[in-house]
């Protein structure tokens, strides 16, 4: 296995005692509450295997919430994560699930508020770094280690070009780009992951471009 920084072995600047089942945690909450745009006001997070059997004493569940709430790994508020989400009107229900996945640290969370809701299931995978894996139903494979921009858009023809131009007249290189449709003509969802952080500007941009549904984010 080849390691890009000692951190990849040692794991992240956390509060908690694993960087997969805190650190890892905190980011898949945060990578939720990123792509939904804002602060939920309710959660369901179903937990497999190992998560589901370890999730309050290794501290998962503070994490995920805490993730939720918009702390990174290192915010000291992390460990009154659950406390501070009763306080913030969070509403947080933790369901274990014995169905076996594919990676024993799986969480599916669903969030929501009074507008909207959103579904996705995240995997961490050691030394605190994290994979998103689906997002309402579509499928995809998202590390969470760069920024991203995810586009659900109409699959219609010229939808990727007008993204693809607004990016290359602002000189934004793309890293990694995958398209995942349910079926042909209905909703598709673009994920690009990108070398710099995309500016509210820019994502506004985006926005008006053809065929777009919703766009989301996740910093670096």
């Amino acid at each position: 296995m080849k390691f890009q920084s000692v951190f990849d072995i040692i794991g992240p600047v956390m509060v908690g005692p694993s960087s997969s089942h805190t650190a890892g945690a905190a980011r898949i909450g945060l990578a939720a509450r990123n792509l939904f745009g804002r602060q939920p006001k309710w959660a369901k997070i179903h937990l497999y295997e190992s998560f589901a059997k370890t999730y309050q004493g290794h501290g998962t569940d503070m994490a995920l919430v805490g993730g939720l709430l918009g702390f990174d790994t290192d915010d000291e508020r992390m460990k009154n994560a659950l406390q501070i989400a009763k306080t913030n009107r969070l509403k947080v229900e933790f369901i274990v699930e014995s169905a076996r996945v594919d990676h024993p640290n799986t969480a599916r969370i669903i969030i929501g508020d009074d507008t909207d809701t959103l579904e996705m299931i995240g995997v961490s995978i050691g030394g605190g770094k994290v994979e998103i894996i689906e997002l309402n139903g579509f499928a995809l494979r998202l590390s969470g280690n760069h920024p991203a921009i995810l586009i659900m858009h109409n699959d219609r023809y010229g939808a990727i070009a007008s993204v693809t131009s607004v990016l290359a007249k602002h000189q934004i290189n793309i890293g990694h780009m995958e398209v995942n449709r349910k079926d042909i003509g209905k909703e598709a969802l673009m994920v690009i992951e990108v070398d710099e952080n995309i500016s509210d500007s820019i994502l506004n941009e985006l926005r008006n471009a053809a065929h777009i549904i919703r766009i989301s984010k996740i910093v670096s």
